[in-house]
This record gives C-alpha cells, structure tokens and sequence, in this order.
C-alpha cells in the first residue's frame, strides 16, 4: 500500500487502519522512575484521535498513570513504524468494555466484564512520528544494493509528523 508521506491526512488514515487492523504495540508512560514499555492490545477510535487498552488496576502501570500521565504507544508492523504520544488515563468506561469486549480480552479476565480489577487505559493522542516503508523485497534489495555501489542513502521510504490536535 502506497502512502504519501506529504499529505498528513492519508498518513494519518493509514495509521489508524494499520493500528485497528494489527493492534498489538507496546505502551508506557514518560518521565517518572524507571521502567519499560508493555504489550498491549489497542482499541481504535480514530474521530476521537484515541486508543482504548485493557488492563487490571492493580498493575504498576495503572500505579504510575495516577490521575493521567504522559505515554508513548509504539507500534510497528512489516511496512509502518510508529510511536504515538498522548495523555493516558485510567477510566471505567462500561460502554468501551462492553464495545470492545473478545473472546481474547475474556480470556485474560476468567471473572468477566464484572472483574473488579478490570479497567481501561484511554490514550488521548496529541501527535505521532510515523515512518512508512514504501519499498517491497525487490526494492529494498536493490535500494541497498544501490546504496553499497554509490554511497548514497537507500531511499526506502519516509517519515512524517502527525498532530491530532
């Protein structure tokens, strides 16, 4: 899928498709003490400019989040690479957890949507950095191939900056 880098309207769009459809990036909060970023499962709201995850609140996660705390959504998959930046808070939407509900989530919650350490992470997004391979096998080989022969940059791609403001 050909994306143009300088039209911010169709990177944005394929980040959120990109997201919606493979889900899985890792999630953390910035500044604070010490700590790594955690797999998460995001939930897709692009007209809000949100992602929705699932945790239990008595994680250290929800701990550092407190009452919302800067955080970083990194997310990659074969062609779009990207770290999303926001406010993350903790919530009980019951609409968000029933809308969002799986038989993937219910399996990490045996008591169901009545567990009482299931919560919700809302990620409230202000702006991403998203870079978009735009080079298939073939192309990647000869880019790199190029690159070697006449010491100039493989061109692969590009990046571009997204506000949701």
């Amino acid at each position: 899928m050909t994306t143009d880098m300088n039209d911010p309207a169709a990177v944005e769009r394929r980040l959120w498709d990109e997201i919606e459809k493979d889900q899985i990036g890792m999630l953390g909060v910035v500044g604070g003490g010490a700590h790594h970023l955690q797999p998460m499962t995001a939930f897709v709201e692009p007209a809000a400019k949100r992602l929705w995850f699932f945790t239990r609140n008595d994680t250290d996660l929800v701990e550092e989040i407190g009452a919302g705390h800067k955080a970083m959504f990194v997310f990659q998959q074969r062609d779009l690479r990207a770290c999303v930046g926001g406010r993350l808070t903790v919530t009980q939407d019951r609409d968000r957890m029933d809308r969002y509900w799986n038989a993937v989530v219910a399996a990490w919650y045996p008591k169901g949507k009545d567990d009482p350490h299931l919560t919700l992470l809302r990620l409230d997004c202000d702006d991403a950095q998203v870079w978009i391979s735009q080079a298939g096998p073939m192309r990647f080989a000869w880019e790199i191939a190029k690159a070697n022969a006449t010491g100039h940059a493989p061109d692969l791609g590009g990046r571009a900056e997204v506000r949701f403001n």
